[in-house]
């Protein structure tokens, strides 16, 4: 019964072993669009070994290092090759959000609690994660956090949640996650924030027949379209689509059939004064409604 596990990079129809940082096995989680991946590989071949991330980068897997703990996971990387994921700290009993940039590892700290993680960053190293808050070791509450400039900003929650979390920011600085009761996210809201706040509930987008209560976005890209996880009255999981109706998608079929009765703000762009007016609103202010898409069960 094969005992271990290998990165690789599948690229023409030929699968290529990415080798390991000197253990026997290694997981490969990112690549982006210059080919580089980023994944985590045991160290050695001990019965303890330490886990480190890694980024192969021209047939070349390069350790990454750590806070200091022995062991770091990765979770996302851009086309820049920063990396971002968490690190444990010297004596593994706790993990910090954690950002590799131009060959170091940066330790971005917390919210004033004890452990945090990095789940997403962009091109212009934007990073975002959740982060605990001061309280007593074990019972911590947890925000999702904007990382920018060496400046850590809570997103704080919504709908009277007393924890969220952020997965996803795409290019234009646009965060979308998951406020939740701390325990899990199938009774969570999902949000999106950008500029500065306040961080809105996805469900107040979606129209008033749908029977789908959105409880955590999961990625946002360049776009505006968001990839959502959507629960029924009888609890079943669906993977939803949420596409803005703005500019770039206002021609799509939905994006006017739905009246201001649902107390959502209508793009109606009547002059060219009028319309660069309407462009300097934040997007969710020009987000008429939402069309979402069952496409499948996610449970």
């Amino acid at each position: 019964m094969p005992t271990q596990s290998r990165a690789f990079i599948w690229e023409g129809g030929v699968i290529e072993d990415l080798g390991t940082l000197g253990g026997t096995d290694s997981c490969a989680v990112v690549i982006n669009q210059r080919g580089q991946v980023t994944g985590y590989s045991f160290t050695d071949s001990s019965a303890n070994p330490s886990v480190h991330p890694f980024l192969w980068h021209r047939d070349e897997m390069l350790d990454l290092g750590t806070l200091g703990g022995t062991f770091a996971l990765t979770f996302a990387l851009n086309n820049r090759g920063d990396v971002a994921g968490l690190s444990f700290l010297a004596g593994d009993s706790v993990f910090h959000p954690s950002l590799w940039h131009q060959g170091g590892v940066n330790d971005l700290g917390t919210l004033g609690g004890d452990n945090g993680n990095a789940e997403s960053l962009n091109d212009a190293t934007e990073v975002v994660g959740e982060a605990d808050l001061p309280g007593p070791s074990g019972s911590q509450l947890f925000h999702a956090f904007l990382w920018r400039r060496g400046v850590m900003t809570d997103l704080g929650t919504q709908d009277g949640d007393p924890c969220s979390l952020a997965l996803s920011i795409n290019s234009r600085g646009q965060v979308v996650g998951g406020s939740t009761d701390c325990s899990t996210l199938l009774n969570g809201h999902a949000f999106f924030w950008e500029q500065g706040g306040p961080m809105v509930d996805l469900n107040s987008f979606v129209p008033p027949s749908s029977n789908l209560t959105l409880t955590v976005a999961t990625l946002i890209n360049d776009r505006g379209e968001i990839a959502v996880q959507g629960v029924l009255p009888n609890g079943d999981t669906h993977a939803v689509l949420l596409i803005p109706c703005d500019e770039e998608h206002g021609d799509r079929k939905g994006c006017e059939d739905q009246g201001a009765s649902a107390g959502l703000v209508r793009q109606a762009p009547q002059s060219r004064s009028s319309s660069a007016a309407t462009r300097r609103l934040p997007a969710w202010q020009r987000m008429s409604h939402f069309r979402s898409f069952r496409t499948g069960d996610t449970n």
